[in-house]
């Protein structure tokens, strides 16, 4: 993976490039964004460039030795961490390196993906994928050897926000006394809830949305798609997520669930029809409590974009056709009398679900609210 093959984010790959020529290259970095920017092949291509044996003045070499390893995800001194979940009760606590050829598999796929569907990759979408006190013990022993090969040991620890407190704690210690040569590379989407003593010690670099050209580019050199109407409705809706671009473009289905499952919901609460809500919620609470999570930020999208449609204002509310069909008539229940409560209401049920809330109760508990709050 190299810079070429991330969309856009032209001024990060430049301030990457310098940090090398200039030889600031500091032990630990935290690349912090949304998801869908490419974050994850950001310090991937950042990695390759440090350790390749010809850099150019805008990529690594394709040739090197070090180059064919990166390029495979294979390189001795490259290392990654990851949320990972136990298959069944009773599993030893798993590490990362018990599924490092199905990450690299998943990587060299979709660098962009998500953690639920990295998750659900591995067969564990029901449960929290977690970075445990037996992946800190891992790091510890990885980088207690000297390099293999390379300038520098690159240790990537993707979703870093998902580790729990004991391996924090011995990431805080590896980072008051980094081994020499060593890079931490940190990425998260949620960098509030990484340890305040952590974030103090890195270098953050912000990861922004992807600009409209490279989107406008992407969708006409990947996805064919050339339409000023069709390309330009779809480069909107996805603001400068990748991710959402992918989507769009090949009209996902889970996109399109997440409307249907929200446009159930809506009308069962402004019934209200209390048994219509728990048989919803139970098809819900069947899914992943990521994929509950991704419902929820298609959920908030939509209520934004029907207050914003309510307001009159045209182009700015994210909305694909279809939700704007269903908003026609919907956005009038959604007001400034109960805008800010539905957001919190609808962000409030995705932290608990986040925290292992039970996830039946938290979804009643948010139909309830929300049947109250449509009569507002």
């Amino acid at each position: 993976m190299q810079f070429k093959d991330i969309t856009g984010q032209t001024e990060i790959k430049a301030r990457l490039l310098n940090v090398v020529r200039e030889k600031r290259i500091g032990h630990a970095m935290l690349f912090t964004g949304r998801e869908g920017t490419g974050m994850l092949g950001l310090a991937i291509a950042f990695a390759r460039y440090l350790n390749c044996k010809d850099p150019g003045e805008t990529d690594s070499c394709e040739s090197c030795s070090s180059c064919r390893k990166y390029g495979k995800l294979q390189h001795p001194d490259l290392h990654f961490v990851f949320p990972v979940a136990r298959k069944k009760t009773g599993d030893k606590d798993p590490v990362s390196d018990d599924f490092l050829p199905l990450w690299r598999e998943k990587v060299l796929e979709n660098h962009y993906m998500r953690l639920f569907q990295w998750l659900e990759y591995l067969g564990v979408e029901n449960k929290q994928g977690l970075i445990g006190r037996s992946e800190s013990m891992q790091i510890l022993k990885k980088l207690s050897l000297k390099s293999y090969e390379a300038d520098y040991k690159v240790m990537i620890i993707w979703m870093a926000e998902k580790m729990n407190a004991a391996a924090a704690n011995k990431l805080l210690k590896l980072l008051e006394e980094p081994p020499p040569n060593t890079v931490f590379i940190l990425i998260s989407e949620e960098p509030g809830q990484i340890l305040p003593t952590i974030l103090s010690r890195t270098q953050q670099m912000r990861i922004p949305k992807i600009d409209q050209e490279s989107m406008k580019k992407a969708l006409s050199e990947i996805h064919g798609i050339k339409g000023e109407d069709s390309a330009g409705n779809i480069i909107r809706l996805a603001d400068g997520n990748y991710l959402r671009l992918l989507e769009l473009a090949d009209k996902s289905e889970e996109a399109g669930y997440h409307f249907s499952m929200f446009v159930r919901l809506m009308r069962l609460c402004f019934i209200p029809d209390f048994v219509g809500v728990s048989a919803w919620i139970e098809e819900i609470a069947s899914h992943g409590r990521e994929k509950q999570k991704h419902f929820f930020q298609d959920a908030l999208r939509i209520i934004r974009g029907n207050f914003i449609m309510n307001t009159g204002a045209v182009n700015i509310d994210l909305l694909s056709d279809e939700e704007r069909d269903f908003s026609e008539k919907f956005s009038k229940f959604v007001h400034e009398g109960n805008i800010f409560a539905l957001n919190e209401e609808f962000s409030k049920a995705s932290a608990h679900i986040e925290f292992n809330g039970y996830s039946r109760l938290v979804l009643f508990d948010l139909a309830v609210k929300t049947a109250r709050l449509l009569k507002a």
